[in-house]
């Protein structure tokens, strides 16, 4: 069995903090991945599950370009869980310490963040209503949606309630709603975030096209440069969700994510 037998789709499984992906590596073959076979791959029950696919392809600007789906088969222009592993595998197969990626985000840089982490620069926060995109003008530090939340862009976009106990909110119910709210003509990722400690967050999501999520990197990326704009923290947040914990860093160059990832096996999807 060869990578281009036509059928078979080789792929990786990974995780970063229990979020977890299905990866398939499509350099230097011929693209078969699409929208029906992400939702089938995605089922939990008959294919292998995921709460992300992400699709390596060859470019000229980059290391690799990255292309990600949703279970529902949507695609998203980032996913900083995905990226982090697949750079950490890159890293292990090249022998290097840094790669250039390139996302529908854009071009993003990620590094070797010693203990075993990696990091990676997720790119400039998007923070106008049209960038986000939002539905129409308005201040995005605090929208006129119940609990005043914050609007943020991060190649995808985010919608950041601060409540006093994280633990207490009814994540599916209130994920579901937001997610769908009519401000956000693209949908949203949806997180509850309560202050713990000096520059120290407790956060649950809810991603777009996915639901309840034990981590996300997008959105620890949105809920730090929230917490900072809002004057909750600084730039240098430690963000603890379902799954574990994040470093996130809101620097002149960028959002750094810095945390662990996981290669958990590989497998063939029968096509």
């Amino acid at each position: 069995m060869t990578a281009n037998d036509s059928r078979y789709l080789p792929f990786m499984k990974m995780h970063g903090l229990g979020n977890d992906f299905v990866v398939v590596d499509e350099r230097g073959i011929t693209p078969r991945v699409d929208a029906a076979i992400a939702v089938a791959i995605a089922d939990r029950h008959r294919g292998v599950g995921f709460d992300q696919l992400a699709v390596l392809s060859d470019t000229d600007q980059a290391d690799v370009h990255l292309t990600f789906y949703n279970q529902d088969g949507s695609l998203s222009a980032a996913c900083g869980n995905a990226t982090r592993c697949i750079a950490r595998h890159l890293m292990d197969e090249t022998g290097r310490d840094a790669l250039t990626i390139t996302t529908d985000r854009g071009t993003l840089f990620a590094r070797e963040g010693g203990e075993g982490l990696t990091s990676v620069n997720m790119g400039h926060p998007q923070l106008q209503w049209d960038e986000i995109p939002l539905a129409r003008e308005m201040d995005t530090l605090e929208l006129p949606i119940e609990g005043a939340p914050t609007a943020t862009g991060m190649g995808n976009p985010h919608c950041t309630f601060f409540v006093d106990d994280a633990e207490a909110v009814d994540l599916e119910a209130r994920g579901a709603e937001i997610e769908h709210h009519p401000l956000y003509p693209q949908r949203t990722n949806v997180q509850f975030a309560s202050l713990v400690g000096p520059d120290h967050l407790r956060m649950r999501v809810w991603e777009r096209g996915v639901g309840v999520t034990l981590a996300s990197g997008s959105s620890s990326c949105a809920t730090a440069v929230s917490a900072a704009r809002r004057g909750l923290t600084g730039r240098d947040v430690t963000i603890d969700l379902d799954g574990g914990t994040l470093q996130i860093n809101w620097r002149d160059d960028g959002v750094w994510m810095t945390g662990p990832t996981a290669h958990v096996f590989d497998g063939q999807w029968r096509l």
